[in-house]
């Protein structure tokens, strides 16, 4: 059996429509057709079927003819046409569920809406085809203003993600704007992996974006990621170079630094001179640095090795020297308690020759020390002959009595001043001439008359 659905033109005769699948049409060889099913109620409220096979559907109060089946009976015929009827309500409800459970977006509920509109329009199918096209327009109405929330979202959504996409791109721009010459490559480089990551993460999960404006966004974003990158390239080329070129120059450094071996001691001031050599050289690189010091280093603790020797040995030698030091030190104690400079100063020199006779003291500190606790000694007694000079030099004492005897002068003017005040009774002058001739009386008291 077969069925054909024709168009809603009006024609003079019902068409003759193709049959339907072969899995419907008697097999001659079968002796017994299968049995058919039985018309629904709505199909024989909403349909009738031919004689010749011809099946109308009822739309108002008029008929319109769906279809033909013109190798079964009219019951079977109406069967057919109600199935594709119930095919049709089967779409309908499963759109609501939808709709109603929320598992999609409302705007492609509506497009599929709308498409179930087209099909039940004019269907080839017997049943309440007016009620199914009501549901569906009960349906968009509904949908029309989910439809516009989503919008609105959408639109909120597009603008945020056009506002972060931008954000990235004005970032990386300032930075390629920045001095390169001077910043830290690695910072910069893990910051841009961020943004571009940012970038990939907004592009695969965010809303997609206008294709001219999106690809406007990644030419100014490609473009400043150009420029960092070639200015990162350009300074590790030049750091490379120079790497290269201190790596060369420690290299030499540390080859003389171990030739200086078999000089010992004398070896350190020239050692020293290396590595003042080292430090201008500049940097190497981690590694290479660490390695070529490791052996710039060895060379120079062979030598300051030797040096420990040595002073160690001198060390050694020292402690008899440092013991006759320490027995003069005891010794000149007797100059600070001689009252006689003369006798002072010469067992003073006589200490100092024995001193330097003694010789040099290791270690230089220890000699130091010493030699400050002599100098305390001698300063103290040329502090003592000073004081004395002051007080014998033949002009001081000169002078000396030259101002006492106009002291003397003075206190006896004063002495017959203060007597005439006195006899008068004024004591105002007596007062004043008092007091001056107390004054002149401990001058001359200090110059000792």
């Amino acid at each position: 059996m077969s069925a054909e659905e024709p168009t809603n033109a009006p024609v003079p005769s019902p068409p003759r429509v193709p049959r339907p699948p072969s899995s419907i049409r008697p097999v001659p060889i079968v002796p017994a057709a299968p049995p058919v099913p039985p018309v629904a109620a709505d199909g024989e409220t909403w349909g009738r079927a031919d004689e010749d096979g011809t099946v109308s559907v009822r739309e108002g109060d008029g008929w319109r003819v769906v279809g033909q089946y013109p190798d079964g009976t009219p019951a079977e015929a109406l069967a057919y046409f109600a199935r594709k009827f119930d095919d049709l309500a089967f779409k309908v409800r499963t759109l609501e569920q939808r709709q109603q459970s929320g598992g999609a977006t409302a705007s492609d509920l509506a497009k599929q809406a709308r498409h179930l509109v087209d099909e039940v329009t004019g269907a080839a199918a017997v049943g309440d085809l007016a009620g199914l096209r009501a549901r569906l327009d009960t349906l968009l109405d509904s949908l029309a203003e989910a439809t516009e929330a989503e919008a609105e979202e959408a639109k909120a959504a597009l603008d945020k993600a056009i506002a972060d996409r931008t954000a990235l791109v004005v970032r990386a721009e300032e930075i390629a704007a920045q001095d390169l010459s001077s910043v830290q490559w690695k910072q910069v480089t893990a910051e841009l992996t961020d943004l571009f990551d940012a970038w990939q993460s907004q592009q695969q999960n965010g809303p997609r974006l206008p294709k001219g404006l999106a690809n406007q966004l990644w030419k100014r974003f490609r473009d400043a990621r150009s420029t960092i990158d070639r200015q990162r390239r350009a300074f590790y080329a030049e750091l490379d170079e120079n790497h290269k070129a201190a790596r060369e120059t420690k290299t030499r450094l540390v080859e003389r630094a171990e030739a200086l071996a078999p000089r010992g001691v004398d070896g350190i001031p020239a050692y020293r001179g290396l590595l003042d050599e080292w430090k201008a050289a500049g940097r190497a690189g981690r590694k290479a640095d660490d390695a070529l010091w490791a052996r710039f280093k060895a060379a120079g603790d062979a030598l300051y090795a030797a040096r420990a020797e040595q002073t160690a040995a001198e060390q050694a030698e020292s402690a008899p020297r440092i013991e006759a030091r320490e027995a003069l030190l005891e010794e000149a104690k007797a100059v600070a308690d001689e009252p006689n400079l003369s006798k002072a100063r010469s067992l003073l020199t006589r200490i100092q020759r024995q001193w330097d006779d003694v010789g040099r003291i290791f270690p230089r500190e220890k000699e130091r020390a010493l030699d400050d606790r002599l100098r305390v000694i001698e300063q103290a007694l040329k502090a003592r002959e000073d004081v004395d000079w002051k007080r014998n030099n033949p002009e001081t004492k000169a002078r000396s009595h030259d101002m006492s005897r106009q002291l003397v002068d003075a206190i006896e003017k004063l002495e017959a001043e203060r007597d005439a005040a006195e006899k008068s009774g004024d004591e105002k002058a007596l007062k004043k001439a008092t007091e001056a001739l107390e004054a002149r009386r401990a001058w001359l008291e200090a110059l000792g008359g």
